[in-house]
C-alpha cells in the first residue's frame, strides 16, 4: 500500500506548483514508510510512497518508468490477478524486468488503455502519466476502497491519495458549506465532497483524463442494480462459497507477514477460516474491551482460532487505553470524520503492525449482505404493521426515555424513537435520517450562515438516494454500498491502518462476489429477523456452532462519559469558547451553547455524537485551516 501524488500545470502560473511536489509527496509518508521519490518533467510531477508487499525490490519502486520511457506511473493498491494479466501481456510479447504488479499495471494500460480496468482485481488509486501524448490518466478501484482526492483551476490539476497532500500545493483552505452541512448530518463528507472548496474525491468505478488543459471524467464501472434473479438457494450456497474463497486465497498474495483480523462475528470469522485453508501459519488479531464485558467478544474470536488453528493475538484495552489514543487518531484524520469506531480500529490496526503488515478484514459483508438492525427495520416499516402505528403514537414518549447503546433497555427507547421518527417520511427522506446523527433542520440552526448552494446539497443527496425510487430491501443495500460503504466503512479503514502503515485487504468487496449478491433474491439476505441468511447457512457447518447461538452487538465508544469527564476541559475550549466562533464565523454561538448545556442533561439522547462531530471538526479545522 502507498501514498500517491501529482500535478499538471496548464501553463507558466501552473508550473510554480511544481515546487511544492516533493513536500506533497513528504505529506503521505505513513502510508508508504519503506520507499519515497518524486519524478518531474517540464509540465507534470509525480511522487510517491512506497510500502512494499509484493515484489519489494528496488525494481519496484515507483513512480516506475516503462522500458520506452514513454509512460510514467504512481499506483497505491494491489492487483490480485496480476499473474494471469501478466501471462496475456507476455503471450502478446510484452518483456518484464520485475515479478511485481506495478510493472504489470502500467503495461497493461500500454496495451488496452482505459480498457485495462476491466480486467483488475484488486483496489487501487493509479496516475499513468504518457509524456509523449502529455497526458494524465486516473483511475480509481471499483467499489472505492482506495481514497483518490484532485483539484483543478485554470492553471493547473492536482490529485493525492490524502486531502494533506493535495493542501501542501498551496491553494486555496476554503471551507465548503455543502461538505459542513452534509458532514455535521451524516458524520462523514460523502464523495464528490471534501471539506475543502474545489477539491473533490473522485467516485469509486471511475477514471480521469487531464490533457492539455481538459479534464474529462468517465465511469467504467457502475454497481449493478439488484436483480433477484438468482433463486436458487441450494445452488447460490455453492457458488457464493467458491468465490469468497477465492476471493481470500487471492488476497494472501504478499512477500510480507499476512495476518486476518478475528472480532469473533460471522464475517471475520468466515474470512479467517478460509484463510487458513490456504495458510497454515495464519496469525489472527481481536480487539477486546476490558472494562465493557458486555461488547467484549474475544472468547468467540478464541473459540474460531482454536477451531481453525490460527496464531492468535488479543489486544485488551480499556477506555482509559481508547481515550489516551484519541490525540494520535485525530491527528490522523485526513479531514473531518466523526465515525467514534475509528477509535478502536485505529488500535487494533496499531497493534497489528507489530507483527504483521497485512491484514485480510470483513468489511463490507453488512452491506452488502443485510447484516444491521436497520435492514430488517427497513422491511417492518414498508409494511402496514399495525406496530408501526403504535410505535408512530408513542414516539413522544420515546423521545423523552434515556437512551443509550451500552444498556439493553436504553438501545430498545433509542431504537424505538429512531423508528418511529424514521416512519414520518417517505422513503428516500427515512433512509437519509437513519443514515444521519443530525436533522437537517438541527444542522441549519447550529450554521451561522445559510447554506448558499441548496441545489448542490439535494444534487448530491438525490444522486445518492436514486436507488430507492424502489424501496425494496435490495434497493436499500444499494444505497448502503453506493453511500456507507466508500465513504464511511472504507474511508475509516483505510485512513486507521494507513496511520499505521498497515494494508488492509477486503475480501467480501471483490467485484465479483459483489456482483454475485445483487443478483440473489432479497430473501436469500434477510428473511424476518435473520441478517446475512445465505452467509450464516452456507458457511454453518464450516463454523462453530457457538457462533451462531449468540447475538450481534455493535460496539459504542463511551463517548457520552469522556465528553462529560475527562474529554470535557477540552471539549469546551474547543467548541464552547464563544470568542472563537464568532470570529471563526462558522457556527451560531447561541447553538452550539445549548448543545453544551444538553450533553450535561438527564437526557442527553443523541448529543455525545453531535458533540463528538463538532469536537472532531474543529480539531481539524484548528490544525489545518487556523
Amino acid at each position: 500500500m502507498c501514498g500517491i501524488t501529482g500535478v499538471m500545470a496548464f501553463n507558466e502560473i501552473g508550473r510554480i506548483h511544481l515546487i511544492h511536489l516533493s513536500n506533497a509527496t513528504s505529506r503521505l509518508q505513513h502510508r508508504g514508510p519503506d520507499f519515497q521519490n518524486t519524478v518531474l518533467f517540464h509540465n507534470v510531477g509525480l511522487g510517491h510512497t512506497r510500502l512494499s508487499i509484493i515484489d519489494t525490490s528496488a525494481e519496484s519502486n515507483q513512480p516506475f518508468t516503462d522500458d520506452s520511457c514513454k509512460y510514467h506511473l504512481v499506483f497505491n493498491g494491489e492487483i490480485y490477478n496480476y499473474l494471469e494479466i501478466r501471462k496475456q501481456l507476455k503471450q502478446l510479447g510484452h518483456q518484464f524486468r520485475t515479478s511485481g504488479d506495478t510493472e504489470v499495471l502500467i503495461k497493461a494500460f500500454i496495451q488496452w488503455d482505459k480498457d485495462c480496468l476491466e480486467k483488475l482485481n484488486g483496489f487501487f488509486a493509479f496516475a499513468i502519466y504518457d509524456n509523449e501524448k502529455e497526458e494524465v490518466f486516473i483511475a480509481r478501484d471499483r467499489l472505492g476502497i482506495k481514497p483518490l482526492l484532485y483539484f483543478q483551476d485554470e492553471d493547473k490539476f492536482i490529485f493525492g491519495s490524502e486531502l494533506k497532500a493535495v493542501l501542501a500545493y498551496g491553494i486555496p483552505k476554503t471551507i465548503d458549506q455543502t461538505a459542513l452541512f452534509t458532514y455535521l448530518q451524516l458524520n462523514y463528507t460523502p464523495a464528490p465532497l471534501t471539506m475543502i472548496e474545489g477539491v473533490k474525491k473522485l467516485a469509486p468505478g471511475h477514471y480521469i483524463r487531464v490533457r492539455k488543459g481538459d479534464v474529462n471524467i468517465s465511469r467504467y464501472y457502475t454497481l449493478p442494480s439488484p436483480t433477484g434473479t438468482i433463486n436458487n438457494y441450494e445452488q447460490a450456497k455453492t457458488e457464493l462459497f467458491s468465490l469468497l474463497e477465492e476471493s481470500v486465497k487471492t488476497r494472501l498474495v504478499s512477500d510480507v507477514p499476512i495476518g486476518s483480523f478475528l472480532s469473533g462475528g460471522i464475517d471475520s470469522s468466515i474470512i479467517a477460516g478460509l484463510a487458513s485453508r490456504h495458510k497454515s501459519d495464519l496469525n489472527t488479531f481481536s480487539i477486546g474491551f476490558k472494562d465493557q464485558p458486555y461488547f467484549d467478544e474475544t472468547s468467540y474470536a478464541q473459540l474460531v482460532a482454536d477451531h481453525y488453528g490460527t496464531e492468535h493475538h488479543v489486544f485488551s484495552i480499556t477506555s482509559n487505553e481508547m481515550l489516551s489514543a484519541v490525540d494520535d487518531i485525530l491527528n490522523a484524520i485526513d479531514e473531518p470524520f466523526a465515525d467514534s469506531s475509528a477509535i478502536p480500529v485505529h488500535i487494533l490496526c496499531k497493534e497489528t503492525k507489530e507483527l504483521s503488515t497485512v491484514a485480510l478484514s470483513g468489511d463490507g459483508a453488512d452491506e452488502i449482505f443485510s447484516g444491521y438492525n436497520k435492514h430488517a427495520a427497513w422491511i417492518r416499516s414498508l409494511s402496514s404493521n399495525p406496530t408501526n402505528g403504535l410505535i408512530s403514537a408513542l414516539l413522544p414518549i420515546w423521545k423523552v426515555m434515556p437512551k443509550s447503546r451500552s444498556g439493553t433497555l436504553g438501545n430498545l427507547f433509542r431504537q424505538l424513537e429512531r423508528f418511529g421518527t424514521g416512519l414520518k417520511f417517505n422513503p428516500k427522506e427515512r433512509y437519509w435520517r437513519w443514515a444521519s446523527i443530525t436533522d437537517a433542520s438541527t444542522v441549519s440552526n447550529w450554521l451561522a450562515l445559510q447554506l448558499e448552494n441548496e441545489n448542490r446539497f439535494h444534487e448530491i443527496k438525490n444522486v445518492y438516494l436514486s436507488a430507492l425510487d424502489q424501496p425494496d430491501i435490495g434497493h436499500f443495500l444499494h444505497t448502503d454500498a453506493r453511500l456507507v460503504l466508500p465513504n464511511d466503512m472504507l474511508t475509516k479503514v483505510d485512513m486507521m491502518s494507513m496511520a499505521n502503515s498497515l494494508e488492509v485487504r477486503v475480501p467480501f468487496l471483490d467485484h465479483r462476489v459483489v456482483d454475485f449478491a445483487f443478483q440473489l433474491s432479497d430473501d436469500f439476505k434477510i428473511n424476518g429477523n435473520m441478517r446475512k441468511r445465505i452467509l450464516q447457512d452456507t458457511f454453518r457447518d464450516f463454523l462453530p456452532e457457538k457462533l451462531y447461538k449468540r447475538p450481534k452487538k455493535g460496539f459504542e465508544v463511551p463517548l457520552l462519559s469522556w465528553l462529560r469527564n475527562d474529554l470535557n476541559a477540552t471539549v469546551s475550549k474547543a467548541l464552547f469558547d464563544k470568542e472563537f466562533l464568532e470570529e471563526q464565523g462558522l457556527f451560531n454561538p447561541s447553538a452550539i451553547m445549548q448543545l453544551g448545556k444538553k450533553i450535561k442533561s438527564h437526557n442527553p439522547g443523541d448529543s455525545h455524537a453531535q458533540v463528538w462531530a463538532l469536537f472532531v471538526f474543529q480539531h481539524w479545522y484548528r490544525r489545518v485551516i487556523a
